[in-house]
């Protein structure tokens, strides 16, 4: 009778029985659970207070997780704010969206001259072979003109057709999930037309007159990625704007696309590959090496014609020579 009095007692209440902490997939949530555990264990079997923490550390997690967000969510739309309040519509679509352009693109493509000039980075270059300063200097200049004469004209006479398709620069600013599925949007549909529209330019006559300006260097470094005859900037360009003219998106929205597209097509002509290469981590996408290829070769035998993603050359075939040349260097 004592015994089982005992034995009644010594059985612990399921309300005290240790509870694991929630399961969050990150670094310090895996730190702080280790920690809890840690703790618990050099103080004893106490598993309120085991539990406590975990809540207590998981609760420290989120809340810094979300004071980080609506910090970086709040300095934007203030930043947004002042844009919108000291510059027009006109001025921010147009002249904003041309400046912006520019300094991206100048900034993330001259780099490139530099380390082509110093033999900087030279184990990750492509070709071995080098752009002479005279035929950089010829790129440079002939992308001035082009910028200002032909695309800031398009942007300003092309903004009442924004418009009128939706285009708006007022708060609130999207969600990240309307960004970010238009942004894939964007770059699906503006592959798909590009590569056709790529192709049609390596017909005989349009290559010889319109598109052989852009594959005057065989050896591609940054810049040259909106090298190319006024006919086929605006041909091409049609493929980067569709999407957004279609959606009407965000003026934000339409910055951030722009900023990727641009970042995108002077990697793909950098003539660099790297360790860290987007191509080497998506399977999916193009980069330097693929497209390098196509500037090395005769325009009727290059294939290659994609701009970003790979799958519209593997579906139709024209990226069987690049597909040899890569078996055999891994032979």
């Amino acid at each position: 009778m004592y015994q089982k009095k005992n034995a009644k007692l010594a059985r612990p209440s399921s309300q005290f029985q240790a509870v694991p902490p929630p399961h969050v997939d990150s670094p310090l949530a895996a730190t702080l659970r280790l920690t809890s555990a840690s703790y618990a264990t050099k103080v004893g079997p106490h598993p309120l207070l085991y539990k406590s923490l975990s809540l207590l550390f998981f609760n420290l997690h989120h809340f810094s997780l979300t004071v980080l967000s609506d910090f970086m969510a709040s300095t934007i739309e203030y930043c947004w704010l002042y844009l919108i309040t000291h510059f027009s519509d006109f001025q921010l679509a147009s002249l904003g969206s041309f400046f912006l352009h520019e300094g991206v693109f100048f900034l993330s493509g001259l780099p490139f001259i530099f380390f082509e000039r110093a033999g900087i980075l030279s184990k990750y270059k492509i070709q071995h072979k080098n752009n002479t300063p005279a035929a950089q200097e010829k790129c440079i200049e002939r992308l001035l003109l082009y910028h200002f004469c032909v695309n800031l004209p398009v942007m300003i006479v092309s903004y009442p057709v924004f418009r009128y398709m939706g285009l708006s620069s007022s708060l609130p600013l999207p969600s990240w999930k309307v960004v970010l599925a238009q942004i894939i949007f964007y770059f699906i549909l503006e592959d798909f037309v590009f590569y056709w529209g790529h192709r049609i330019l390596h017909t005989k006559w349009l290559y010889k007159h319109v598109h052989s300006i852009h594959h005057e260097y065989a050896t591609p470094f940054g810049l040259t990625s909106e090298y190319a005859h006024p006919a086929e900037i605006l041909f091409l360009g049609f493929a980067t704007i569709i999407g957004p003219a279609i959606t009407g998106p965000h003026l934000l929205t339409l910055w951030l696309w722009m900023t990727l597209r641009v970042l995108e097509t002077v990697e793909a002509h950098s003539g660099y590959h790297f360790p860290w290469s987007l191509s080497n981590l998506f399977p999916l996408y193009g980069g330097a090496d693929f497209h390098d290829y196509h500037h090395r070769l005769l325009y009727t035998k290059s294939g290659n014609y994609s701009s970003t993603f790979v799958y519209m050359d593997w579906i139709f075939g024209t990226d069987k020579g690049y597909r040899k040349l890569k078996a055999l260097r891994r032979d």
